[in-house]
């Protein structure tokens, strides 16, 4: 027998929001339904609003669910609200990720997964330098050993670092920073530090654009950190078969944990015990200069 599609209605910030097809199944090997789906996005707002909030929002949309169509939206939908916040930059109107009533409506239109912009929307300033570590094969220690390599460069440099799955198959590194310098100056870092660590492991790791040449090795991409460019928010599901999330972790995790161990399902009682691990990347105590770094660089 077909589940009921019985709309419901929620009250979110002073916003009704209609809730259709509750029972859809979005994940269905991992067992989610719509429902499902918009509960974890309720405990999980908080956290991942202080970190999205301002920022340029591209959603990824499965209609029907991971198993069938799928495509990215940027620009808001011509029915979307009209208490939704927007911004126009270089010609589209995102609509700005900025508080719980957002965040649901743009679920009930099967936006499975959230991508942010590096900057916020009003400026084109980064707010922290970003690796993306990238594997070629299936065996995740190659990535868990590349970040703490990279953890461990990062400490010389003195430059604080926090860590997340991408809740696919990598770790992404993230480094607050001063608001105050470009991303021309990012990148003369970002390559700086990729390139380094692939001199001292090029059996391992590659900055190799084009992934027929990468071989097995590990892509260190510091390319996506640019304007206008994205990567998953933290706490962002993915269109992946187990319904994994892109979870902040403590650097004593990285040797022992698999991106798969984060789900919709277990990603709320971990929030829960340990707090949000991402709120030091969004705070102004731990933003870093990067002027010693540039200043080396400039002089070599």
């Amino acid at each position: 027998m077909a589940a009921p599609t019985k709309e419901y209605e929620l009250s979110i910030g002073g916003h009704t929001l209609s809730i259709t097809n509750p029972y859809k199944p979005l994940w269905p090997d991992a067992q989610v339904n719509k429902l499902d789906y918009l509960r974890y996005l309720m405990i999980v707002a908080k956290p991942m609003l202080a970190y999205a909030k301002d920022r340029l929002l591209t959603v990824i949309r499965y209609p029907h669910g991971i198993l069938d169509k799928h495509f990215y939206q940027k620009n808001v939908p011509d029915y979307a609200p009209s208490w939704i916040q927007t911004h126009t930059w270089e010609k589209v109107r995102y609509v700005l990720c900025n508080n719980e009533a957002t965040l649901i409506w743009m679920a009930n239109q099967a936006a499975l997964e959230w991508h942010v912009s590096f900057h916020l929307a009003n400026n084109e300033i980064p707010t922290e330098l970003v690796f993306d570590l990238d594997p070629s094969t299936d065996d995740f220690s190659i990535v868990s050993k590349t970040a703490l390599l990279l953890k461990e460069l990062l400490d010389e440099l003195r430059l604080p670092a926090y860590v997340k799955t991408s809740g696919s198959t990598g770790l992404q590194v993230y480094i607050p920073i001063e608001h105050r310098y470009t991303f021309e100056q990012t990148r003369m870092v970002g390559y700086f530090v990729a390139s380094y660590l692939v001199s001292k492991h090029p059996e391992m790791l590659t900055i190799e654009r084009m992934i027929k040449n990468r071989g097995t090795k590990l892509y260190i991409d510091y390319l996506q950190h640019w304007r206008g460019k994205t990567l998953p928010a933290p706490y962002s599901p993915r269109a992946r078969e187990h319904a994994t999330v892109s979870t902040p972790l403590r650097w004593e995790e990285v040797p022992t944990i698999h991106p798969t161990d984060f789900t919709i399902h277990t990603v709320p009682e971990r929030l829960q015990s340990m707090g949000d691990l991402f709120a030091p990347v969004s705070h102004p105590e731990y933003q870093a200069s990067l002027d010693s770094v540039l200043s080396f660089l400039q002089s070599h």
